[in-house]
């Protein structure tokens, strides 16, 4: 039951994602949450690291959608200006915000990954869907809102029931 909400790959930031690696497996599309996977919950537009690192992600030939559960104006103010396709108030982890996403890019399920930093939403949402799942570190835990909060809770007991069956290591990453 709790093997739902276990990523495919985890690593610490989206820096850390060998791109070149996953293109080279066939996948194509990356779906990414916005609020502490991109950037920190408040912060109103990309760094210039994260704007390197979508020009990677372009070059290396994958298509990006953000999918984030947040309002328009949150996510339209972020993505608008670097001209980033995405689906807000998504409300994942229901599946009919994943699936417009890898519509928007005319791919598939075994052809797109999912790029989160939470397991209730981003992790379980891509795993119902047959979706490659990667879990990051969230960029900034004390700005989250009361529902982020309630999921982190779930979180850690989620957590603790997969180290009792051995699928959660706190030091397994990149796997």
């Amino acid at each position: 039951m709790f093997e739902k909400f276990m990523p495919n790959m985890r690593v610490d930031s989206v820096f850390e994602i060998d791109l070149e690696g996953l293109y080279a497996k066939g996948y194509r599309g990356i779906i990414t949450d916005l609020d502490n996977t991109l950037v920190g919950a408040k912060a109103p537009s990309a760094t210039p690291e994260l704007v390197e690192w979508f020009e990677k992600v372009k070059k290396c030939g994958f298509k990006l959608v953000i999918v984030s559960n947040n309002n328009l104006d949150r996510v339209s103010v972020f993505a608008n200006p670097l001209n980033i396709e995405f689906v807000h108030a998504a409300r994942k982890p229901a599946g009919s915000a994943f699936h417009r996403a890898m519509e928007m890019m005319k791919l598939a399920p075994k052809e797109t990954i999912v790029v989160g930093d939470q397991m209730m939403t981003d992790v379980f949402g891509g795993n119902r869907l047959g979706l490659f799942t990667i879990l990051v570190l969230p960029i900034s835990i004390g700005d989250e809102g009361f529902g982020t909060r309630i999921n982190r809770r779930l979180e850690r007991f989620v957590k603790r029931r997969l180290g009792k069956i051995g699928l959660w290591l706190e030091e397994e990453k990149k796997k």
